[in-house]
């Protein structure tokens, strides 16, 4: 059953969603950015310990709390381990007001038909049970467009789909991250495309019940619209997607309706070598930064 306290802060509260939920393919780039080389590190689990160090130190940092952090999303290894000697998901809303999310995808397919949908999700029903019993209010899972391929953005959406429906049966409230690369010359016109798909699917999902979208930030201001205000959308969010954090505030603050879910963008600037002092007045900026942007358009 859905928690009704945190639907209520992620339907009204001002604030954003930190991704924190960097897995195995995307580990590394994020501690080389912290600071901490390949070679430091020997086996993967020596990798998840120094990301989890990491992360451990910006949830823990006093500038990270749910005054301007509504939700985090976590990777399955972070769900399963502790901050401050508590269960992860416990700690972010108990101890910080904080919203917990879990990432749920595997990863992705091979490109085809200019998209990559995502990579089957074996145990998936048994993974969702265990993120109810820990506590976590709903889930994140990724696929990515490459170009403005109208097959490829139908099958995205329908797995998006797909998926959300097996969550929402479970009671947690699924984010749908169908990102469109920032890069791609076609990328107006593929947006064009997932808007019309996203909202077919929207419109078929049953009264009562309400999702979340997570999209790259458009290449029209205000695009996304409709989906604000959509009666099953609980929320759209925005990916940094590659720009960094001064552009996406940028961008970010001129859609109306929309808040910031950045990864990349929200550690920028930080480093293993920094003085505790140091660190969490760069996360306190990072942090106002993304909050203001979040906040900005009324």
């Amino acid at each position: 059953m859905v928690n009704h306290a945190q639907a209520d802060r992620m339907t009204s509260g001002k604030g954003f969603i930190a991704a924190l939920d960097q897995s195995g393919g995307s580990t590394p780039k994020a501690l080389s950015l912290y600071g901490i080389e390949p070679s430091e590190y020997s086996t993967d689990a020596e990798m998840f310990d120094l990301m989890h160090q990491m992360r451990t130190r910006i949830v823990m940092s006093p500038a990270f709390g749910g005054d301007r952090v509504l939700a985090a999303i976590l990777f399955e290894e972070t769900m399963n381990r502790e901050f401050g000697g508590k269960p992860a998901a416990h700690y972010l809303w108990n101890d910080k007001g904080v919203v917990p999310f879990l990432k749920i995808d595997k990863g992705l397919a091979y490109a085809a038909d200019g998209v990559q949908v995502m990579k089957p999700i074996p145990g998936l029903d048994a993974l969702l049970e265990k993120a109810v019993q820990h506590g976590i209010f709903g889930t994140k899972a990724r696929s990515v467009i490459g170009e403005a391929n109208a097959a490829g953005i139908a099958a995205i959406v329908e797995q998006q789909f797909e998926i959300a429906h097996q969550v929402l049966s479970h009671g947690l409230i699924p984010i749908l991250e169908p990102e469109v690369t920032i890069t791609i010359p076609d990328k107006a016109a593929a947006e064009d495309l997932l808007l019309e798909h996203l909202t077919t699917h929207l419109d078929a999902v049953p009264e009562g019940q309400h999702v979340m979208v997570k999209l790259s930030l458009p290449t029209v201001t205000n695009h996304y619209r409709s989906l604000t205000e959509h009666p099953r959308v609980m929320r759209v969010v925005a990916l940094s997607g590659g720009y960094t954090r001064a552009e996406a505030d940028a961008l970010l603050a001129q859609d109306v309706g929309e808040i910031a879910s950045f990864s990349r963008a929200l550690s920028e600037g930080l480093s293993v070598q920094q003085s505790d002092q140091e660190f969490n007045a760069t996360l306190d900026e990072a942090i106002q930064d993304i909050y203001d942007a979040s906040v900005s358009p009324e």
